[in-house]
């Protein structure tokens, strides 16, 4: 049976590591597409169909790096404001380039793509941070999705009929 395990392992194996960089692949297109619109002189979704015309990739790939272009450019405004309200030391005009698109593309596929489980996104996007622009970065991103993740798991309390009561913790 072990040896049945062992095969059928390794024959997924490749197949999630193939996901694996897709997935990646997808988020460095969407952020490269997200950083160059900055400039100014193209949309980021026409940015990001010329990287695809020009890079024969997976589909898998740009499918997911054009849910998240979508995700940023359809919710920028709430995005932005997310970004202020979470990290009002750091007003979204004042960080560089990089830094605005690497936090709009995170938050864009933290809040807006449920088909990505949010501590996936979240250690994609701290890894891409630390990469692209450094530790301080990568130390934002990780505070910002991380107070994002727990509002959204604390919502659910909040939520519950006042008169219900909270359950203690053994030992407190």
């Amino acid at each position: 049976m072990p040896a049945q395990r062992r095969k059928a392992r390794s024959t997924e194996e490749p197949d999630r590591a193939d996901r694996i960089r897709s997935r990646r692949t997808g988020r460095r297109l969407a952020l490269s597409a997200v950083f160059e619109a900055e400039f100014g002189q193209r949309t980021a979704s026409a940015i990001l169909e010329r990287h695809l015309t020009e890079t024969e990739g997976n589909p898998n790939a740009a499918e997911l790096a054009r849910r998240l272009v979508r995700a940023v450019v359809e919710n920028r405004d709430t995005i932005d404001a997310t970004i202020e309200r979470l990290a009002p030391q750091y007003p979204v005009v004042q960080l560089a380039r990089m830094d605005r698109a690497l936090l709009r593309c995170a938050l864009g596929e933290v809040l807006h793509s449920p088909a990505t489980p949010a501590r996936v996104a979240i250690a994609e996007w701290v890894e891409l941070a630390r990469i692209y622009s450094g530790d301080s970065m990568r130390r934002l991103v990780n505070g910002v999705l991380g107070r994002i993740t727990g509002e959204a798991t604390a919502a659910p309390e909040t939520e519950r009929h006042p008169s219900t009561p909270r359950r203690k913790r053994r030992g407190s």
